[in-house]
């Protein structure tokens, strides 16, 4: 049986927080929807201390703003884009439309429409998210959006350059230095100058989190994501060292990001947590990883692999690192996560920045539904169908007719009789249903 050897938060604790945040971000939302833009600005003064004349950014602006990044640091996101591209057009070529005569004079198919405007969010703040743009703005584009605005935070009073050209380089139509709920809101309802989106898609914090849960339906989102949470599976092949530093790895994101740790290996749990100790005396950004790991980090001790697996899916980590004897034990067995990262040669970091795949990635159990941000997120799969012959009008306008009569509905059903009357010669009288031949 899976024994606990460290535990987090208790789930009522993080619960008095969301209700919070989700008071904030509903006042935010009313305000932007009844003030527009000198509500966006207010709020950007407020938060960021921002408050241009234009959020959007000129050709100018980005060309001078391109004009600061090192060639080596823009090769390396030419780099990341590259392989997040080359990914995503794989994934987008397996998506193929559809159309079959499912009996004779009947077809029907469907197409993969994109999304037309679509709103990419670059969460900034301590950590600004260069490769948040490769995620969300290239995908997007290689899925066929004709019109993506990208928007960030400021960034020492102004706009993040790395972040702009990774905006840019990767084909984002508009960007806007603007950030947190003010940014989704206004991406989503729109204002005098920006035209509002279709779908909301990028990570954030967790009022950017609850903005987009409270904007779901109004517009499109990718998925409802929370604080990033990573879930380490290891036994004795693997040492405390490599375990300690992956958790912490992404512990650093933020004060209530979980990072757990799995083992059928009691000597290496206790050995990991004593080097997560260690780590934290050294690690640059131990203020935040420490309160992560001493609030929300977890570390769970199981009898064998099946239970490992029993446990991960139970917990639907956004990311999973597993490294044992077999990982390819976990791929085929394991049914909630957001990405898997097979052996000690890959990590999360990889998947965060350059390898390509997508980094936005379900959390708070949506694994158990959801996978994360793709190239198929940004296509809608539509319908259509076509009656080619009388003969076969008339034949589903007969059953047609009986099945909407059963359900009470005669005005459907005399769509269907006005089709037998024409293509099939069959008197019907009208509002009654077809008779049952043979």
């Amino acid at each position: 049986m899976a024994r606990n050897l460290k535990t987090a938060r208790s789930a009522a604790e993080r619960a008095d927080a969301d209700v919070k945040v989700r008071a904030t971000v509903e006042q935010i939302l009313q305000e932007i929807e009844q003030g527009g833009d000198a509500a966006v600005r207010g709020y950007s003064q407020q938060f960021d201390n921002w408050a241009p004349e234009s959020f959007l950014l000129s050709d100018q602006d980005i060309e001078a703003a391109l004009s600061t990044v090192s060639k080596a640091d823009l090769d390396d996101i030419r780099f990341a884009q590259t392989q997040v591209r080359n990914f995503a057009e794989k994934q987008r070529a397996c998506i193929t439309d559809l159309e079959v005569e499912t009996m004779p004079g009947v077809i029907l198919g469907h197409k993969n429409v994109p999304v037309d405007r679509v709103g990419c969010y670059v969460p900034g703040g301590k950590y600004p998210m260069v490769a948040s743009a490769h995620m969300s703005v290239v995908t997007a584009k290689v899925a066929g959006v004709r019109s993506v605005v990208a928007a960030a935070p400021p960034f020492r009073n102004g706009p993040h350059p790395a972040i702009v050209a990774a905006m840019h380089l990767g084909g984002a139509d508009e960007i806007l230095v603007l950030g947190g709920v003010q940014a989704v809101a206004a991406m989503a309802i729109g204002t005098e100058t920006i035209a509002p989106v279709d779908m909301l898609v990028g990570p954030g914090n967790a009022y950017v989190a609850e903005a987009k849960r409270q904007l779901f339906g109004r517009v499109g989102i990718d998925l409802f994501a929370g604080p990033t949470e990573t879930l380490v599976i290891a036994d004795e092949t693997v040492d405390a060292e490599i375990c300690a530093t992956d958790l912490l790895g992404q512990a650093e994101h933020g004060p209530t990001s979980p990072a757990i740790l799995l083992t059928t290996s009691e000597k290496l749990a206790r050995e990991t947590m004593a080097e997560v100790e260690r780590l934290l005396r050294i690690l640059p950004t131990a203020d935040i990883a420490s309160q992560s790991w001493n609030d929300f980090g977890e570390v769970i001790v199981c009898d064998d692999d099946e239970e490992m697996v029993a446990e991960a899916d139970r917990i639907a980590s956004e990311h999973v690192q597993v490294m044992t004897a077999d990982p390819d034990f976990f791929l085929a067995r394991m049914k909630n996560y957001g990405a898997l990262f097979l052996g000690p040669r890959t990590n999360v970091a990889y998947g965060d920045k350059v390898i390509g795949t997508n980094h936005t990635l379900p959390t708070r159990k949506a694994a158990r539904y959801t996978g994360g941000l793709w190239v198929g997120k940004f296509l809608k799969t539509c319908t259509y169908q076509k009656v080619t012959t009388d003969a076969a009008s008339a034949l589903i306008g007969d059953y047609c007719s009986r099945l909407c009569a059963l359900e009470g509905f005669l005005g459907h059903a005399e769509q269907a009789n006005v089709r037998v009357r024409r293509y099939g010669g069959r008197n019907v009288d009208y509002a009654v249903p077809t008779a049952k031949v043979g």
